[in-house]
Order: structure tokens, then sequence, then C-alpha cells
């Protein structure tokens, strides 16, 4: 991995660099899902089915685009008990987790009989897409489920696509089924996405779209945001690990791997006080590469999107963090909770040598559905708040209103609207102004 030294320069330049990997650099590809989308729209079904035929391979039509109850027995008779427990304990850890994200409604009342509040409320239908054909991903299943259905989302529809032989992965079945999902059907891509946005004959529209995908899937999100909401447009996998000199470099070099090995695009950086733990990092890295099955998406990715920095103090190299913003931050110092407590942004923060990276992909419970591209400045992982909506609420008496009626109408009167006032003045008509 190259190695330099972290100054305003090669900050900049990282920084310019990483922008690169977003989907909104991919304008080639918007005709293309426009079009897609389009079709959708208007022919419904027929166009949902030919696009699965040419794209995917797959015959579906309207008699089986919905996955069965049969196929998911067959589902689970095709997987291993040992990882049917271990996608059950998953389960178990992101369900408590996402269920202490709760929230409720609330009322305040006063003597004068004033009541405001906040009345929560879940979403009633949400769609759930879940790469497929050529890789299952049970984990994103359960991330994008579990949190839905503790929120209390009454029906959650997850579209994934087939192989070529029309059917899903037993894990992606099975996991969906664990977790709760109310229909499974066989589509993916762009045209998936236009299925749940609009609806077609066989698939109903949802509220809100979730799940990752493609850079179809990423840009045909969101064209459709408007139609439906969406989670958010998720781009490449990264990690950034910050280290002194008491890490283990097999450590931070295996952590790296682990997200270089998503795909190209995968952005890997280390940001280290220490020039020793920078070189043996690097080169602990080298030999981990020879050992991986693969090793030429890791090799690529660390050729486009790797760095090593060696930060002149912590404070720097904590300063660097938040204006990367990375969708996986780890902290593997003497006082890694000290160092925490200055990060700003991050999608999710593994603190210490002992919580890498993949533990938060499919066993602690926190949400792996993260800000990516530097959003971690202003977004937040994938919770339980994604899932619904709330309304105002406002109570007043006669005698609440009359305390500040000639208020409102002078506001409204202010801003040139009669008819706002008008709605106020006339429920005190005839009434004694007192003064």
């Amino acid at each position: 991995m190259r190695i330099q030294r972290l100054d305003e320069d090669t900050r900049r330049e990282l920084l310019q660099d990483l922008l690169k990997r977003s989907p909104g650099r991919y304008e080639e590809y918007e005709k293309d899902v426009a079009d897609i989308l389009a079709a959708v729209k208007e022919k419904g079904d027929e166009a949902l089915f030919s696009f699965t035929k040419a794209f995917d391979k797959a015959d579906v039509s309207a008699s089986n685009v919905r996955v069965t109850e049969e196929e998911i027995r067959e589902a689970y008779a095709l997987v291993d008990a040992e990882l049917l427990n271990i996608i059950r304990k998953a389960l178990r850890n992101i369900r408590e987790y996402h269920e202490k994200q709760r929230q409720y409604s609330w009322f305040d009342s006063k003597p004068d009989g004033t009541i405001l509040g906040q009345k929560v409320t879940a979403l009633t239908r949400v769609g759930v897409y879940v790469p497929g054909g050529k890789a299952a991903y049970p984990s994103s299943v359960l991330m994008n489920i579990v949190p839905a259905k503790v929120a209390g989302v009454e029906e959650v529809v997850m579209a994934t696509p087939p192989g070529r032989d029309g059917k899903i992965a037993p894990t992606t079945l099975v996991a969906a089924k664990e977790a709760g999902a109310d229909a499974i059907f066989k589509v993916g891509g762009a045209q998936a996405v236009g299925a749940l946005a609009y609806g077609t004959e066989s698939i109903p529209k949802v509220d809100k779209i979730v799940g990752p995908g493609n850079i179809y899937v990423a840009l045909a999100k969101r064209a459709v945001y408007g139609y439906v909401s969406i989670d958010a447009i998720a781009g490449p996998s990264e990690i950034l690990v910050i280290a002194d000199e008491t890490a283990d470099p097999r450590y931070v070099a295996a952590d790296l791997l682990s997200q270089a090995e998503h795909d190209e695009l995968a952005s890997a950086i280390l940001v280290t006080t220490s020039e020793e733990l920078a070189r043996r990092v690097s080169e602990e890295a080298e030999r981990f590469i020879e050992e991986l099955p693969r090793k030429e998406i890791i090799r690529k990715s660390l050729d486009n999107y790797g760095y090593i920095f060696i930060a002149p103090d912590m404070e720097e190299a904590i300063s660097a963090a938040n204006e990367i913003a990375s969708e996986h931050l780890e902290i593997q110092t003497r006082d890694p909770y000290e160092v925490m407590t200055k990060i700003r942004n991050a999608g999710a923060i593994f603190i210490g040598a002992y919580a890498s990276e993949p533990l938060g992909d499919y066993l602690a419970g926190p949400n792996h559905v993260l800000p990516t591209n530097g959003t971690a400045k202003f977004f937040s992982p994938l919770s339980v708040d994604d899932f619904i909506k709330k309304s105002s609420i406002i109570a007043y008496s006669k005698e609440a209103l009359a305390g500040v009626h000639r208020d409102i109408v002078a506001f409204a009167e202010a801003e040139g609207l009669s008819a706002h006032a008008n709605s106020i003045r006339v429920r005190f008509e005839g009434e004694k102004e007192e003064h």
C-alpha cells in the first residue's frame, strides 16, 4: 500500500479522489435507468418481466414472480443447520439493538386547555431491495427488514434478482422468512425499483424503498425519490483505521483488506502516528493479499483507493478522519475511548483491537447499512427512525385561543394573508374585545 505524509495537499487530493466513487458521477447510466423506469411505469408487469428476461436471463411471470411458501420450505431444507443458528443469533442481536431505538408518541397538556404533542406512526408498506443473482447476502436481508418490523411496518415487500433458473438463493429466502418479510418477489435492478415505486399488476406500490444495489439500483432509487421515500444512495464500501504504535499491524492490515475485497471501488485508509506501524501494515497487507482468493479485486481496490497516511500527531489524524467521514471507522490506539469522543463524522465506530469491522457486518447488532462517500457528515445508519413518520398534534380550547388570537391575526395580516387572519377572527365575532 502507498505510504504518504498527511498534510493539506495530500488530504485535499485524497478527498478529491474519493469523490470519484460517488454514484452521482455516473451520468452515462442515467438515460438507461430513466428508460427502464418509464417502461415499468407505463407497462407494468409486461416491462418488468421483459427486463428480467433480458438482464437476469430468468423466465418470470405473474404466476411465479412471488416466492411461494413451498419454495421457502425447500430453502430451509438446503440451508446448513449451523448457519441457520448463526442467522438466528444475528437476528436476535439486531432486533434487541433496534428495539432500543423505538420512539413513542407524546402529549403535553396545560391547564388552559392547550394540548401539544407528536404522534409517531409506522409506515404502512416498505420495499426492501436485496442484491442477488450470483451472490447471496442474508446479512443485508436482516439489517433492512428487522428495523422495519421493530418500527411496526405492516407490510415488508422484498425484491431480489433471481438466478438463471428463476430461483432465489436459499440463505436469502431463509433470512427473509426469519426476519419477517411479508412478500418476496423475484425481480432485481432498476426495474425492481420502478415496480416498488409505481406498483405493477403483481407488485404493490410501497411508501419507501431501502437496501443496497449496483449503480443502476442506486440511480433508480434517486430517480423515484418523491414518488416514494428512500433510505440513501449507497456508494462503494469504505474503511478508515486510526492507529498508533500500540496497534497490531496484522489486525490493521486484515481489517483494511476486509473492505478492499468488496469491489474495485472500495476504499481502505489507515491514518497513523507511527511510521513503523505504517511500514509493517503495508508489509502484512502484501502477505495477506497473496493468501486471499479475491486478491485481484483487493489489489485493484488498494491501487485505486488504498492509502496509508502518517499524521504528525493524533489530533491531525482525528481531524482527517472527521473530514473523510468514513462509512466504517476503527480506532486502534492506546486510549480508543478518548479518541472516540472527538469523532464527529463516521457511519459506525469500532473501538479497540477486537471490534473489527466484520463484527458489525454480521453479528453485533447495530445496522450495517451506513452512510458512504462522506455523507456521514449529515446522514445516520439505517434505523427504526427510517420506518416511522411523525405528525404534530395541536389542540386549543377557546380559552387558550382567546389569549393569543389577536397575536395570530396581527401576524397573518403582516404577511398579507387576510384569510388566515379571518380564520381566527371569526371565532370571536360579536365578543367584546378586552384590552
